[in-house]
C-alpha cells in the first residue's frame, strides 16, 4: 500500500522525498550543495519545472536554502539554545552579565539597528503596563545578530515615569542591561511571564532577519514584574525559528 501511495504522488514530491531521505542518511550533510535543476532533470528524466518544484519543497519546509547564483544547499542548523530560566535569574543580570551570555558561550553577538524613542505603546502593551494608550512610553527597539546572521528583533516597552533620565533611555544601558538599571531605580524585576507562539513572518521581518523562504518566526512576549506586582517592562520578540532551540530546565 505504501509503495502504491508513493507512486500516486506527483513526480516532484517523489524527488523531494528522495532528496530528504538522502539528507537524513547523511549523503548530503549540512552545508552541502544539493543536485541542481539540470542534475535532477537528467537523473529523473523530468522537465525543469518538476525539478524546480522538488527543490522548492525542501526550501518551503526549511530543509534547504537557495543561494542566488550558486545553488540550493542543505540548511546548516547551529542552534542558539535559549535557556529561558537561567538567563532571567537575578544572579545573571544582577552581577552585571548580559542575559544573552547564558545562551551564546563564545559566539559573537552584535546588537544593531538600535532605536530608543518615546512613543505610544500598542493597546495590548499599554493595558499590561497600566498606562494610558494615548501617552508615550519608552520604546527600545533592537536587532540581535549572532555570528553575522540576524536572529532576533526586540521591542521593549517601559513606563516613562520609571525610566526617565536613566541609562535605559540610552542606546547602551550598561552592565546587566535594562533589568540591572530597573533594580537601581527601585523597581527590581522579581517575576517574569513569557508567552510563546509562532506564525509566518511579515515581509519586513523576513527582510530584517534575512529569512529563507518557508521559515516561520517564533514570537515571545515577556513581561517583567516588580515586587509590588507592577509590570515594569513588556518585551515583544520575533525570533528566527531556524536559529533557536528553546530550553526550559526546572525541578518538579
Amino acid at each position: 500500500m505504501a509503495n502504491s501511495d508513493k507512486r500516486r504522488q506527483p513526480k516532484y514530491q517523489q524527488i523531494a522525498d528522495a532528496l530528504k531521505e538522502a539528507i537524513r542518511t547523511g549523503e548530503y550533510a549540512p552545508g552541502d550543495r544539493l543536485p541542481g535543476e539540470n542534475d535532477l532533470m537528467a537523473t529523473y528524466e523530468v522537465a525543469r519545472m518538476t525539478a524546480r518544484q522538488a527543490l522548492g519543497v525542501l526550501q518551503s519546509e526549511g530543509i534547504a536554502e537557495a543561494r542566488k547564483g550558486v545553488g540550493v544547499f542543505v540548511r546548516v542548523f547551529q542552534p542558539l539554545r535559549r535557556q529561558g530560566i537561567k538567563r532571567l535569574s537575578a544572579g545573571q543580570w544582577g552581577s552585571g552579565r548580559s542575559i544573552w551570555s547564558a545562551d551564546i558561550a563564545e559566539r559573537v553577538l552584535v546588537v544593531d539597528q538600535v532605536d530608543v524613542v518615546e512613543a505610544p505603546a500598542p493597546a495590548r502593551v499599554a493595558e499590561v503596563l497600566g498606562v494610558d494608550p494615548a501617552r508615550p512610553v519608552c520604546v527600545r527597539s533592537r536587532r540581535f545578530v549572532l555570528d553575522g546572521k540576524p536572529v532576533l528583533l526586540s521591542s521593549s516597552y517601559l513606563p516613562v515615569d520609571l525610566v526617565a533620565r536613566s541609562a535605559i533611555t540610552e542606546e547602551d544601558t550598561g552592565p546587566g542591561g535594562t533589568y540591572a538599571r530597573l533594580a537601581e531605580l527601585g523597581h527590581k524585576p522579581v517575576h517574569f511571564r513569557e508567552e510563546i507562539r509562532s506564525r509566518m513572518p511579515s515581509q519586513d521581518e523576513a527582510d530584517r532577519l534575512r529569512l529563507s523562504a518557508g521559515t516561520p518566526v517564533m514570537l515571545i512576549c515577556r513581561t517583567a514584574f516588580a515586587e509590588d506586582g507592577r509590570a515594569v517592562e513588556v518585551n515583544e520578540m520575533t525570533l528566527d525559528s531556524a536559529s533557536y532551540v528553546l530550553e526550559y530546565d526546572f525541578d518538579a
